[in-house]
């Protein structure tokens, strides 16, 4: 009976501490394939090469730092907002040691040159089934929550957060249908071109619901938590919900224009992601329109910083994703570094920093304190991740440009004028910066972490009291 009559932190504490944990993890092979590029002599064969770390590097920021964001933050949104238990202990303490098993799994079998080679979804056919089992269980645990309720309203940021555990759970079985041939080894049940859209259907929308959708539930909870204030329109954020679910799900063409894709499914792909600009900006002016009236707040609060840049980086790079899905523009951007700057700008600017600030709300909180040890580092960590990711960045889009006009200047005689080894030296100098910005930023995660330490260290677990009664 005593359980019952506390939430379920522990399982919310396992995942906000692995989220800085593979937070390092993951940001530091991306600082190690930033500097191959630069040193191709720290290529070390065969299980150490840029082709084989890069997909480690995903992996790690998408899932298992991104991931171990979300499962942390939906379990404690939906309790908080629910005034209800998770639905089962049991399958969300599975939940935990089931998504670590899978990014182990990752760990080896990626440098090992195990892969299906699908971006985004490398693994082989039995980790694809383990995390299968790890998210049925997330949903049940997720969606039984919302059943047993104590609240007669279902708060937005569930909403968001029931849409990208049913969206990606679809995209995973249909993306990762294969045909094993051994224990190690399977070959897709597509062929051809329909390979590549059902795969750029997947990629996309991983984005789209993965690193959007679930990161948008942690906005709509941790922005007006931090700030004191409510949302700004809570109907615009319902008509964000819907418009944004809807749209998503038919952009990820843009990213085969000028391939064997049809033409028209092309052009739906680009219609579709200019169409998107409306929905994401909703979101992004309802997050930041919530700080009215607690403007002054950002002078002193650095939790609060990390939650409003975030967004700006959302904006912008929501934004820019539908021009670049343009044809004219794609035609130019396309297989160039602008795409790496236009992917970070999203990655580490929007989901890095909204989930670093949500983790600074959340973790003191699971320890019976009221800040994290230290205020300051976290102004540190602020600046010091901000300068990085704009230093990354611009590096990039600069970088991108000139890559495309090199590589589409020819001569009177239709002779190109520059070679490919000459476009790769002139991007050198950008490579350097770009790992200056992406060191700032794991300096950042160094800083967190030592932070979190200092929080946690000598604490005693706290589990909150459930309210006995919820007036409507």
């Amino acid at each position: 009976m005593e359980a019952q009559s506390t939430y379920n932190y522990k399982v919310v504490r396992q995942f906000a501490i692995m989220t800085v944990v593979w937070g390092i993890v993951g940001m530091l092979v991306g600082v190690v394939i930033a500097a191959q590029l630069i040193w191709p002599n720290l290529n070390f064969e065969p299980w150490l090469t840029y082709g084989r770390l890069r997909p480690l590097h995903t992996n790690a920021v998408i899932f298992a730092f991104g991931g171990s964001a979300l499962f942390a933050s939906a379990y404690y949104i939906v309790q908080r907002t629910c005034h209800a238990r998770l639905f089962s202990d049991k399958l969300a303490a599975f939940t935990f040691w089931g998504w670590q098993l899978v990014i182990l799994a990752a760990a080896i079998t990626l440098p090992l040159g195990i892969t299906t080679g699908k971006e985004y979804a490398e693994l082989e056919w039995p980790i694809d089934i383990l995390i299968t089992l790890v998210w049925v269980a997330y949903a049940v645990v997720f969606f039984g929550t919302i059943l047993k309720r104590k609240t007669p309203h279902i708060y937005v940021a569930n909403w968001f957060f029931g849409a990208f555990i049913l969206a990606i759970a679809l995209l995973h079985i249909v993306n990762s249908a294969e045909l094993p041939v051994s224990l190690w080894k399977s070959y897709s049940a597509y062929a051809g071109v329909q390979d590549a859209m059902v795969e750029w259907w997947y990629g996309h929308n991983a984005v789209g619901f993965f690193l959007t959708a679930g990161f948008l539930g942690m906005m709509y909870y941790f922005v007006p938590k931090q700030a004191g204030r409510p949302v700004y329109s809570y109907r615009l954020s319902v008509v964000h919900f819907w418009a944004l679910i809807f749209t998503y799900m038919w952009a990820g063409p843009h990213h085969l224009e000028y391939t064997a894709l049809p033409d028209w499914a092309q052009s739906l792909g680009m219609v579709f992601s200019l169409i998107l600009l409306a929905p994401s900006w909703g979101g992004m002016i309802n997050g930041i329109m919530t700080l009215s009236g607690a403007w002054g707040k950002l002078r002193t609060d650095p939790i609060l910083k990390f939650l409003v840049t975030s967004l700006s980086f959302y904006g912008m790079s929501t934004f820019e994703g539908p021009m670049m899905s343009i044809k004219t523009v794609n035609a130019l951007s396309h297989y160039t570094e602008w795409v790496i700057g236009h992917v970070h700008s999203g990655a580490l600017g929007w989901v890095a920093m909204i989930t670093i600030g949500s983790m600074y709300y959340l973790i003191p909180r699971l320890f019976g304190r009221e800040s994290m040890y230290s205020v300051k580092l976290i102004t540190v960590h602020f600046w010091v991740a901000t300068i990085g990711v704009v230093l990354y960045i611009v590096a990039l889009w600069i970088a991108g440009v000139a890559e495309g006009l090199m590589w589409r200047a020819s001569n009177p005689d239709g002779t190109l004028v520059y070679s490919f080894a000459e476009v790769v030296k002139a991007m050198y100098p950008f490579y350097t910066i770009r790992l200056v910005g992406g060191l700032m930023f794991f300096g950042g995660m160094l800083i967190m972490a030592y932070n979190t330490w200092k929080t946690v260290a000598g604490q005693k677990p706290v589990e909150a009291l459930i309210p006995a009664a919820v007036h409507a």
